[in-house]
């Protein structure tokens, strides 16, 4: 039943792939309707029999060279009413053409259909005459001589209109016939030239968020060109205004940075030499702001640093290193925070675990992993870090025994400034985002879940060197 949901609302949502197939059986459909009006139209309008002149000399010739033989004649104009019959297509006898020949006012021949009292007024001219309520439409052509009268009825309007139908029906079925038939050769060749504006499709799809370069599928078809185009130039206009703003916040935190180190030193300075408890109160609260804006400056400029893409760091950036020797080294670096808060670190992590990275950008990812789960686990807690390789992958994991970040939260966290509600703790909602910024950086992937202790899982994936 959910794939018959699942199909249905595949069915119902929009298509260019179906709109056009569409288009093309509507197209079809108005072809259809077309022939079939001017078909009506000649069928409401006049019999094309009664405008041929073959069918009258025909008839009139056999007339009059038979006309010293009755019988035979006779004979020979049944015959030609016969195929006149079978030529017409029809098969109510009500809408079969008709003919009826006379010779000085007397009737030689008459169809075994011709109504009685259909009279034409003048010679050649095709009259309409009306017959007990039933329309008709006749013509009376005299032979070179003048001595016998041929005058051929053909139903009118709707009756006339099922003859030329019927008649005319070989122009109009393989039309309506094909159109169902057509519908998986309309289909294939929209897809087929739909090839073209899929690969754009699937070529933006595939770029991640700073991947800004044009696009390298080159259509050579104007249309989409055009689209190209402009995704090219919009690519251009998004990567100018990301770069500018990536510029503006790394030059406004790095000119923030001295301020506020000389506003700390100051501070401290004063706290030094104030003698009023409550004086040195309020100068260490100071402290603690300028500890704090401080410390967002530094996320700021290792964001941007993040950020940057593959062609602004230069290559003897990137080397091998040893992430477990790292690892090591940036919670001896971060001991003395979890002795602060009463927090134990416990690492296990295997040997000789190379990958290729950035010193700087690695460092930054482990200090924002463990100053968190530093921040948020309580006195006495252990915050739980595990370093293995498996399948070509350094996997890491940072568990504490914090409050967590509840499962809707959990993508969100990952975009800057954002930080989770009912937080206990302050923050800039910088370091995740450090963190991600950093992992996509180098090919990997990080993923939040629930720790065994209830708090918050990190799940660090980077290829091995």
């Amino acid at each position: 039943m959910r794939r018959v949901f699942a199909w249905l609302r595949a069915l119902l949502q929009p298509s260019l792939t179906r709109r056009l197939l569409l288009a093309q059986m509507v197209l079809l459909a108005l072809l259809w309707l077309v022939s079939a009006a001017l078909i009506i139209f000649e069928g409401v309008n006049e019999h094309s029999m009664l405008k041929e002149n073959g069918v009258f000399d025909a008839v009139l010739t056999v007339a009059q060279n038979m006309d010293d033989r009755p019988e035979r004649r006779a004979v020979a104009l049944a015959a030609i009413d016969r195929a006149i019959s079978e030529d017409s297509g029809a098969e109510d006898s009500r809408i079969v053409p008709a003919i009826v020949l006379t010779r000085a006012g007397q009737e030689i021949y008459r169809s075994p259909t011709a109504p009685r009292g259909v009279r034409n007024t003048r010679l050649d001219v095709v009259e309409a005459v009306v017959v007990d309520g039933v329309r008709w439409r006749a013509r009376t052509r005299q032979s070179p001589d003048g001595t016998i009268s041929m005058m051929f009825i053909a139903p009118g309007d709707w009756m006339n209109v099922a003859l030329t139908v019927n008649s005319r029906g070989f122009y109009l079925m393989p039309i309506l016939v094909s159109i169902p038939f057509l519908i998986l050769p309309a289909w294939l060749s929209i897809r087929l030239a739909l090839r073209p504006w899929n690969k754009v499709a699937q070529e933006v799809a595939s770029r991640g968020p700073q991947d800004l370069a044009p696009l390298t599928f080159r259509p050579r078809h104007r249309e989409l060109r055009a689209m190209v185009d402009s995704i090219d130039a919009l690519m251009r206009r998004v990567d100018e205004a990301s770069r500018r703003e990536r510029a503006f916040i790394a030059d406004a935190a790095h000119e923030l940075r001295t301020p506020l180190a000389a506003l700390r030193i100051n501070v401290e300075a004063l706290r030094a030499h104030a003698d009023d408890p409550g004086q040195r109160q309020l100068l260490a609260g100071i402290v603690s702001a300028s500890a704090r804006a401080a410390r967002l400056v530094g996320q700021l400029l290792n964001l941007m640093r993040s950020e940057a893409t593959g062609g602004d760091a230069t290559r003897d950036e990137v080397a091998a290193l040893e992430l477990d020797e790292l690892l090591q080294e940036r919670m001896a670096a971060l001991s003395c925070l979890a002795d602060a808060g009463g927090v134990d670190l416990d690492l296990a992590a295997a040997q000789a675990v190379r990958i290729r990275g950035r010193r700087e950008g690695l460092t930054s990812l482990l200090d924002n992993l463990l100053d968190n789960a530093i921040k948020y686990s309580p006195a006495g807690a252990t915050v739980a870090v595990r370093l293995t390789a498996e399948q070509g992958m350094a996997r890491l994991t940072v568990a504490d025994a914090g409050p967590g970040i509840p499962a809707a939260w959990r993508e969100r966290v990952f975009d800057r400034f954002f930080r989770a509600p009912d937080q206990a703790h302050s923050g800039s909602g910088l370091g995740l985002a450090i963190a991600h910024a950093v992992v996509a950086q180098h090919g990997g992937s990080i993923a939040l879940g629930d720790a065994e202790e209830g708090g918050l899982l990190v799940t660090v994936s980077l290829p091995l060197a």
